[in-house]
């Protein structure tokens, strides 16, 4: 399939072998996973004790606080559930742009970076959903994890085209009413919007109880600015074409790049949201490596 192959670089699946995208919180799904979740049943992990009732199974009655109450309380435990992960992906116009040393586009390289996080949710037996977005909700595919879930993910991914521009706070709202189980919420995106507005987005999702992880999908140009002379920009999303000196500008461009990419940065952390920078000049996979096997160091911390 033309998503399949385009999306998931072959040499992926060695590279993330045995990495896992684990959850830090509880999440909700049918049972037998790999992660905690919210509802008490008895298995796995000792959590709180309830009182007995007629009825219930003796073998989980705590023979040890009978001895000090002389009361019967039972052992529950957590449940382990699977994990859904949803991808949103920003398709809005300024995905498009790949800078002057750069292999590909931002919306190719974060399409590449989708499909291979759907790949490992995939094969830890776990469930993977896909929402597109620009100034709206595009298009979107339910959680699944049969076996040729994926290719219908990529086909999803392959299929939106950068179009329209970005309203990043309207999207998360409407995405944040759609989702129906918790779970892990990944955002691909440039992040070119108001950074208050984009920030607002995402704590939305967060109230909905959702773990958000927002993955910064940038081109190096955009980092360094190694425009020389004058330069014609065209603005993808609502400005024309402008003629500058890029010499002149450099200085002023970067500090406020800077003060973008920093306040993003800054407003995620503080309100629990997972902030990773993808810079497209940057091998995917290596990338990718070191963000699930740190996420899964802190897990395992807990």
């Amino acid at each position: 399939m033309g998503g399949l192959h385009d999306y998931l670089d072959p040499r992926l699946p060695r590279e993330l072998e045995g990495l896992k995208l684990r959850a830090r919180r509880m999440v909700e799904g049918p049972l037998s996973g790999l992660h905690r979740g919210p509802y008490r049943g008895f298995s796995i992990e000792f959590a709180e004790h309830r009182e007995y009732t007629p009825g219930d199974d003796f073998r989980y009655l705590d023979w040890k606080v009978f001895g000090r109450t002389d009361k019967f309380y039972l052992k529950q435990f957590e449940q382990e559930t699977n994990l859904t992960c949803y991808l949103a992906l920003d398709v809005s116009q300024s995905m498009s742009y790949q800078g002057p040393q750069a292999g590909e586009s931002k919306l190719s390289y974060a399409r590449r970076a989708a499909a291979a996080l759907a790949y490992v949710v995939l094969r830890q037996g776990d469930f993977v959903g896909a929402i597109a977005f620009d100034e709206q909700l595009r298009g979107a595919v339910r959680p699944g994890g049969a076996a040729d879930h994926l290719r219908v993910v990529c086909e999803l991914l392959e299929s939106q085209q950068p179009i329209h521009r970005t309203d990043s706070r309207r999207c998360f709202e409407a995405l944040a009413h759609r989702l129906p189980r918790r779970g892990i919420v990944v955002v691909l995106s440039d992040f070119f919007d108001d950074v208050d507005r984009v920030v607002a987005g995402l704590r939305l999702l967060r109230r909905g109880r959702h773990e958000v992880i927002a993955m910064h999908v940038l081109d190096s140009a955009e980092f360094f600015f190694p425009f020389q002379g004058r330069v014609e920009f065209r603005g993808l999303e609502g400005w024309g074409p402008r003629v500058v000196e890029a010499d002149a500008l450099r200085e002023a461009y970067r500090r406020e790049f800077d003060a973008h990419c920093d306040r993003l940065r800054r407003g995620c952390r503080a309100h629990g949201i997972d902030y990773v920078l993808l810079r497209t000049d940057q091998p995917l996979g290596r990338v990718l490596s070191r963000f699930l096997a740190g996420r899964s160091g802190r897990v395992t911390a807990r």
